[in-house]
């Protein structure tokens, strides 16, 4: 009777451990983050496209990264949603992750876009934010230059006329 009883609260935890099963699987909605473009400067926008599931078709759902503020995920119909970011201008250059927030649960997903750097110019005019006063020394001098040349060139011209 002992065994009968073993038995039984056995085959009762089975049978639990069964039906509880698919209810314990790992959570697999969202399967993908795509980004337009992939490459984008600090400052400017990007559409962000969730697929693979309906999880963040749902009202509430948001999705955010260290690049940008949590946005509100908009619904495309069918199994996608989409939402349109700026990128803060502080942004450092990278590759950046991003995190989907649907249905109470979290998923990131690595290296979605990259925000690129700004461009060194060197000792161009992008160093300064106009003539320095070098600039106008150099300038005057050749203007000045210009003017001396002109006028001995017109002078000698004028003299040769006469002759």
């Amino acid at each position: 009777m002992r065994t009968t009883r073993v038995l039984a609260a056995a085959a009762a935890a089975v049978a639990l451990v069964g039906v509880a099963a698919p209810t314990a699987t790992a959570w697999d909605q969202p399967s993908s983050v795509t980004a337009a473009p992939n490459a984008v400067a600090r400052g400017g926008r990007l559409v962000l496209t969730v697929g693979g599931g309906d999880a963040c078709t749902m009202a509430g759902s948001t999705i955010s990264s260290n690049a940008f503020p949590t946005t509100n995920l908009t619904s495309m119909g069918g199994t996608s949603a989409t939402a349109t970011v700026r990128i803060n201008s502080n942004a450092d250059p990278g590759s950046y992750n991003v995190t989907t927030h649907c249905e109470g649960k979290r998923k990131t997903f690595n290296s979605v876009f990259t925000v690129l750097g700004g461009v060194r110019g060197g000792i161009g005019g992008s160093s300064s934010s106009g003539a320095t006063t070098t600039d106008v020394a150099i300038g005057g001098g050749l203007v000045t230059a210009a003017l001396v040349g002109g006028g001995v060139f017109w002078m000698r011209r004028r003299s040769e006329n006469r002759i």
